[in-house]
This record gives C-alpha cells, structure tokens and sequence, in this order.
C-alpha cells in the first residue's frame, strides 16, 4: 500500500508518495499562490496526487489516505485548518470533505511544525527511539513538535507544544505573540542576526561588516556564521551569547519533558558538531541533575522530506 503526505507552506505545496518503511517513490512540488481562495490550493493538492499515482503505475485506490501538515491552527477532529496567517484565504479550510469529494480518500491534517517532527522521529535522526522525542527548527522563527510513543503531542486543544513561546528573558525582546523575552526572539535565525546587526553598529572594525559587503540589512545567519568561523571577535560574542539563549531554552524542554532524542533541524543546525559541541557543554548547567549521559542530542536527517514523511505517517497511525 502507499500514502500520500503533502506538506503545505507560503510558497509552495510539496506532495509524496511514501511506503510504510518512509521511502519516498515520487515527489513533486507546485507553487502555492498564496492569496488564492483555499478550494483553489486543495484543486492543486489533487492534481499533484493524481500525478504521482501515474508516475508510480498505481490507481488512487491503491493510496491508504492523505496527511496534510498546514502552517496554523488546525482541528485534526474534523480535518480542518481554522487559519493560517500567510495563507489569508484558508481560514476554515476543510480539507477532508473536499478531499473525500474528490478523491475519495480520507484525510488527516496537523500543523507542519508537529508533522515535520513526526516524520523526523519515525524516519529520521529520531528513528527507533520513540518513547519521547523533540525537535526544534532553528530557522526563520524556531519550530518544533513533541513526539511521545510515536505520536505528536498537541495539549488539549490542539495548540500544545508551543515551545518557542516560553520565556527565557524577564522582560526582554517583543515577541509577536504578545509577550516579551520568547526564546524564538533569541534563539532563531532572525533573534542571531539582530544581534549580530547591534553589535556591529558597535564595531565598525568587526568582520560582520566585510561579510556582508558593508550592508548590515544583507546579514544573515550564514553570514554571521561566516564571521565566527573566520575568528571575528564579535562575532563570537554574539555566537556565545547565542549558544547560551539556545541552551537555556533546550534545558527547559529537557527539564519538562526527558526526551530520549533531542532534534535540532533548520539553517542554524546547518553547523553541525560547530553547533552541538560547545551547545553540550552549556546545556550541563540547564538540565535538572547536570546528567549529560541522558542527553542525546542530533542533527536532523530528513531535511526538507520530513514534513512529507510526517503528514504520510498521520494516515499510517490512523490503520
């Protein structure tokens, strides 16, 4: 049997055929058009599993189901995205009547942030180890899903697991939430490139300036990175300082939930053993008994797959 995943965002809707063991068969990926009412979006969703059932040689009624991960609120209940801010037209978007209608496969949708993680647990840097697993996205904002027996954890109304939303600075920076001092405001990819832009503004001699042509609004976190690795010592300040926001906030999540794997996905983890060497280290002070042989901490594997992987595994849990 075979499952489709699609992994819906801003830009682009990403579509897979999966088998059971996580192997993607055929994938494809289309423009999203983001302002365009959501009955147009899901026509396009159709299409793309229409394509990879003919690219595979299978009937449709060969496909067990489809798994949606969506960027916003959902009801999983009733198959639903209540709303989305980057897609302005899919507010109570009801995606498994339209699917059923069309296809006639049941659907299963969750937010992608969870999804991604589901399929990063089952069939990535999390596999085999499925008791408790998280995985943070250090990207744009910072992302993430709680994965306990295998399954995503959501709270009671489907809006749990909200970890870029704990505080790790009284009063700190503005959050978009509302609140002040959220460790995504410090520990994403935009918290370490304001940073580094105020520290530069502070050193005109430091190298952030050259690495970004003498233009700080073309800083990125690549480039800062570039700066650190180039042996700038501002910029190393500024990566210290990083580090330590990023591990008070991983602490946390050990602190509350023992995972057996902690994930780090998104560009930032894009260092590696540069990451996760010096982050070790200061995690030791942040996690309830200084115990590190508990701590298991690794860089995803699945890339940009795992939502995919993940919204395919929501049909398969449903068997």
């Amino acid at each position: 049997m075979y499952y489709a995943g699609i992994d819906l965002g801003g830009t682009g809707i990403k579509a897979a055929l999966v088998t059971r063991e996580g192997e993607i068969l055929q994938k494809e990926t289309v423009p999203t058009g983001a302002d365009r009412h959501w009955t147009a979006i899901m026509a396009d969703m159709v299409e793309l599993i229409w394509t990879l059932a003919a690219r595979q040689g299978i009937d449709i009624s060969e496909i067990r189901g489809v798994g949606l991960g969506v960027p916003g609120s959902v009801d999983p209940e009733h198959g639903k995205l209540l709303y989305a801010a980057n897609l302005p037209n899919c507010a109570d978007m009801d995606a498994r009547t339209f699917m059923q209608r069309e296809l006639g496969l049941p659907l299963y949708i969750d937010n992608d942030a969870n999804v991604a993680a589901l399929g990063e647990s089952l069939f990535g840097a999390g596999k085999g180890n499925d008791r408790c697993c998280v995985m943070i996205t250090l990207g744009t904002g910072v992302g993430g899903g709680v994965i306990i027996n295998g399954r995503i954890f959501a709270g009671a109304y489907y809006g749990g697991a909200e970890l870029r939303h704990t505080v790790i600075v009284e009063n700190g920076r503005p959050c978009n939430c509302g609140r002040r001092g959220c460790w995504e405001t410090y520990s994403s990819a935009t918290g370490l490139i304001r940073s580094a832009r105020e520290a530069a503004a502070q050193d005109l001699d430091s190298l952030l300036w050259n690495v970004c042509d003498h233009d700080l609004s073309k800083l990125t976190a690549r480039k800062v990175c570039e700066a650190v690795d180039e042996g700038d010592p501002t910029a190393n300040r500024i990566m210290d300082e990083y580090l330590h926001h990023l591990a008070v906030g991983l602490g946390n999540i050990y602190n509350i939930f023992q995972p057996e794997i902690l994930i780090l996905g998104g560009g930032v983890s894009g260092r590696g053993e540069k990451l996760l060497v010096p982050l070790r280290g200061l995690i030791r002070s942040e996690i309830y008994g200084h115990d590190m042989s508990k701590v298991d901490i690794r860089i995803a594997t699945r890339g940009n797959d795992a939502g995919v992987l993940g919204a395919a595994a929501l049909v398969m849990q449903e068997e």
